[in-house]
This record gives C-alpha cells, sequence and structure tokens, in this order.
C-alpha cells in the first residue's frame, strides 16, 4: 500500500496521484494566457465549492495566515471581536485578534461541546459592540462540527460579520456560504483540498468590502482589494505559487468529477465507519454525538492506554500515523483524520491495527 495512505493525521492530508502528478508541471509565464485560462476556471471551482457568488482569494501562506488577513481587511485597532472559543484552533484565532490589538471578548465552549446559536445569542447580547464575530466551523482539536448554517441569521440580526475559520472543513462538509449567511470563510490547502501546505483559501461577502472601506489596518501583502483586481483580469498581484495552483486546479478537478454531494457523502459514510470503529475497540468518543465531524474524531482511549504510546505503536508497527491532541489535552485524546483523498480501505487498516495495538497496550 501506498505509504501516503498511511498519513491518518488530521493534515497535512494524503495527496492524490493527480495532485502529485500536477505538483511536477513545468512553470509558465504568470502573466500569460495559460495560466490566465488556468486561474479563471480555478476560481470558478473554489466559488462552487463554497457555494458563494462573491469573491474567492488565494494567498500563499497556510490557513494560519488567514487568520490575520481576515481581520486586517475588515476591522480596525481597537474594535471589539466577539471570539468564540470551543478548542484550541479557537484560542489561536483569538490569540492573533489579541495580537492585532483588538478589543477580544472571549466565549468559552468546553470542550467535546457545541458552540450553538443560543451561546452567540448570549454572549452578542453581553457585547453590543461587537463588531464582528470569530468563530470556528470545525474544531479540529475536539472533533466537533458547529452549527454554522445556524449562526448567521443570529450574528447578522446584531450587524456583526461573521468571519469563520473552515480550515478542517471546507471541500470536506457541506457548506452554503451565501444561503447561511457567512460573510468570510478561510481554509487550508492541506486539508480536505487533498494538496500539500502553502495556500489559504479565502471566500468573501459582499460585507466584507463594506467593512474593507472602513478597516484601517496597515496591510500590503494581505490586501484583499488588491487580489480581487488581479483576479478580476484572471491573475495575481505578486508572482503567484503556480505549482501550488496547480496542485490545487487538480484537486479541484476531483472534486468537480466526483460531485460535491458524493464527496460530503462519502465524508459522512468515512466519519461514521470511524466512530463506530473507535467505539467497538473500547475508545470513547470526545465530541457531542450530535456534533461529530465527518473530517476528523477525536477518542479516549480505554483505561491503561498512553496515547503517546498508543502513537508511537502505530508508527513502528504499521507505518501509521495518527495524532494526538492539543492543549492541555495533547496526551489524553486521540484524533484520526478521514478527510480529502481517503476511502474504506485505508480506514479498515487503521482500525484494524489500532486494536491489535491497543490490546497490546493493555496487556
Amino acid at each position: 500500500m501506498n505509504q501516503a495512505t498511511d498519513l491518518r493525521i488530521p493534515g497535512p492530508t494524503p495527496l492524490p496521484p493527480a495532485v502529485k502528478q500536477a505538483l511536477q508541471r513545468d512553470m509558465i509565464p504568470h502573466r500569460g494566457s495559460a495560466f490566465t485560462a488556468l486561474f479563471r476556471d480555478l476560481q470558478r471551482q473554489v466559488r462552487e465549492v463554497h457555494r458563494t457568488d462573491g469573491d474567492v482569494i488565494i494567498l500563499p501562506g497556510t490557513g494560519s495566515a488567514g487568520w490575520e488577513a481576515a481581520i486586517v481587511n475588515t476591522l480596525s485597532p481597537g474594535d471589539t471581536v466577539l471570539s468564540v472559543v470551543a478548542g484550541d484552533f479557537g484560542t489561536r484565532f483569538a490569540k492573533v485578534a489579541k495580537a492585532l490589538r483588538l478589543q477580544v471578548e472571549v466565549v468559552e465552549v468546553e470542550w467535546g461541546r457545541a458552540a450553538t446559536p443560543a451561546i452567540v445569542r448570549a454572549a452578542l447580547e453581553r457585547h453590543p459592540a461587537a463588531r464582528a464575530v470569530l468563530y470556528t466551523f470545525n474544531e479540529t482539536s475536539t472533533g466537533v462540527t458547529n452549527p454554522l448554517a445556524e449562526i448567521g441569521p443570529v450574528v447578522r440580526d446584531h450587524g456583526a460579520l461573521l468571519l469563520v475559520d473552515g480550515v478542517s472543513a471546507v471541500a470536506g462538509l457541506p457548506l452554503e456560504m451565501d444561503a447561511w449567511g457567512v460573510d468570510l470563510i478561510l481554509s487550508g490547502s492541506q486539508k480536505a483540498w487533498m494538496c500539500p501546505p502553502g495556500l489559504t483559501i479565502v471566500a468573501v461577502g459582499g460585507r466584507v468590502w463594506e467593512a474593507y472601506r472602513r478597516a484601517d489596518y496597515p496591510r500590503f501583502f494581505w490586501d484583499f482589494a488588491q487580489y480581487k483586481k488581479a483576479a478580476d483580469s484572471g491573475n495575481t498581484p505578486t508572482t503567484g505559487p503556480l505549482t501550488m495552483l496547480f496542485a490545487l486546479k487538480a484537486a479541484c478537478d476531483m472534486l468537480e468529477a466526483e460531485g460535491l454531494a458524493n464527496v460530503y457523502a462519502r465524508h459522512h459514510h468515512l466519519g461514521e465507519l470511524i466512530r463506530h470503529g473507535l467505539t467497538g475497540l473500547g475508545y470513547g468518543l470526545f465530541a457531542d454525538p450530535a456534533y461529530a465531524s465527518d473530517t476528523v474524531t477525536a477518542a479516549l482511549p480505554p483505561e491503561g492506554v498512553r496515547v503517546p504510546d498508543l502513537i508511537k505503536a502505530m508508527r513502528a508497527g504499521y507505518g501509521i500515523e495518527v495524532a494526538g491532541g492539543q492543549a492541555h489535552m495533547a496526551n489524553e485524546l486521540l484524533r484520526i483524520g478521514h478527510m480529502g483523498w481517503v476511502h474504506e480501505p485505508e480506514l479498515e487498516r487503521t482500525l484494524s491495527a489500532l486494536g491489535a495495538v491497543t490490546a497490546e497496550l493493555r496487556g
């Protein structure tokens, strides 16, 4: 079996052959007609994944760059924002906002629970000055998919912007950006997009451009208006990361060929498969079952099994990479990624190996 299929962490994810082949393409003129044609079609495909008629901005950088780009294009130093923290990545989004001198009001949600509309509504009532809500669609550290579809109307009623971290969600979980009232959602190429790390994909709605005109952060490389102006003519404002764009185009071709409905159904099926398999091995699912993620699962090991030992044994005995938890749960949780280029055989093999390792560690 290709060793790449044994990468069962929540990202980076395995690369399909078509993406690997695209990464080997020769360079082309980045201001030429061939690039313009490719980039225009790529923009169309990325819009379709987001289900938006708005703009898509493709930035060099990992998903984390999207946090800063989202803030400096929509807000100003001193603005109040509500940061909904339900895991480690929500914490990091809040940390970026604080570093950029925003007034950050944090609403803490217990790890493993969902950030529901009631929680967000109550927090906005306590903080009426909030100009934006920072929200995580899929919390990679806990395996929880937060109910984004229900959050947009709450935030719109308040008059704030909804800025969403969708890093481990977009291209793996159903998304209706325009219909749900999402103003901005960012993701990274190394997750369900099936590409190497290196691109931040940001989709922005009309209200973002209204906010952009008021925002007064200094910005140059992350300036959305420059990317939009260039994209409208089928190009990038500076030399684009051609190899990564070739890879993303190949991945989008795969998504388009499979059909988004089928992509989402596959992810749901695999999520159910891994959850059922883990509970059958004596693991406890960490996420609230009503909000369990179809791209990453977090689980508590049976008594007598230490997560660091489990990770080492899976790597040494089977060449399978799984992940531990994050922050205070670093040694408490097992996390398995099942997004992007993944199908039943890989997960069945992972569960089989996990069963053997678990039995061995329990003695």
